[in-house]
């Protein structure tokens, strides 16, 4: 069941997501070699507070870190560990933020250390990209199956697999809400829901480098997520808001 927000939902918010990029834009000089996923986590925590928000990722049953925080071929839901990070892993930060009782989230992949490659950059755009054509159709009138198609078309047609079983969602009270949003198209774009205000959206661009689109857990560790193939994975996530005059980026 889709939970419409109000204007005034919507305001609070905006002011969670505000806080949520902050944190995040405070977070990202911390990343390079020799420190811990523990590091990152602690200072996500600190600068979360600092904002004058709380955690959101603790708030979901059986977690009790601020971030998910995969490296390389880890897709999604890797906590922090005492592992250090080396110049040339692809990281991703996902992170969220609980506000006024909503919460917000986001997610950024990079290259510790900027110690890449043109075939890593390149993959990287392209999920950059796959977002904003994403947010392009969020917006009144358009389709779930709208955004899908988006994503689908950008990733796949760079030649790289979107990870099926993982999805975009709804957030606000909750930090996972119906609707689920596929990276790619499910059914028919005419059979997906409709796009109306108050709809909030967390949209989420998981793919890797690899061609298979299965994922697997990895072994030792109840949270992580991992490629089936050991291909190299990103995730690249916005919250939005639909109101009736405009697509509202949140983070």
């Amino acid at each position: 069941m889709i939970t419409y927000k109000t204007p005034e939902e919507i305001e609070i918010m905006k002011e969670c997501g505000a806080k949520l990029k902050r944190a995040m834009q405070k977070l990202l000089p911390e990343v390079h070699a020799g420190v811990t996923t523990n590091y990152i986590n602690r200072k996500a925590i600190e600068y979360i507070y600092d904002e004058g928000a709380d955690i959101s990722f603790n708030k979901v049953e059986g977690y009790k870190w601020a971030i998910c925080i995969p490296i390389d071929e880890q897709v999604v839901h890797t906590p922090p560990s005492d592992r250090k990070l080396k110049d040339g892993e692809m990281l991703t930060i996902d992170i969220g933020a609980f506000y006024k009782g909503f919460h917000t989230d986001h997610a950024i992949t990079m290259m510790v250390g900027g110690v890449s490659t043109p075939e890593k950059d390149l993959f990287l755009t392209v999920g950059k990209e796959a977002l904003e054509d994403a947010i392009a159709q969020a917006v009144v009138g358009k389709r779930i199956g709208d955004i899908s198609a988006a994503i689908e078309k950008r990733v796949n047609g760079a030649g790289y697999a979107i990870m099926r079983q993982l999805t975009g969602h709804g957030v606000g009270r909750e930090l996972h809400e119906d609707p689920f949003i596929p990276g790619y198209s499910a059914k028919p774009i005419e059979k997906t829901m409709k796009l109306k205000a108050g709809m909030v959206l967390a949209l989420e661009v998981i793919y890797s480098m690899g061609k298979s689109t299965e994922i697997a857990y990895e072994e030792g560790n109840d949270w992580s997520i991992i490629t089936a193939d050991k291909a190299l994975s990103a995730c690249f996530e916005h919250t939005v808001a639909i109101t009736d005059k405009n697509t509202l980026v949140l983070t």
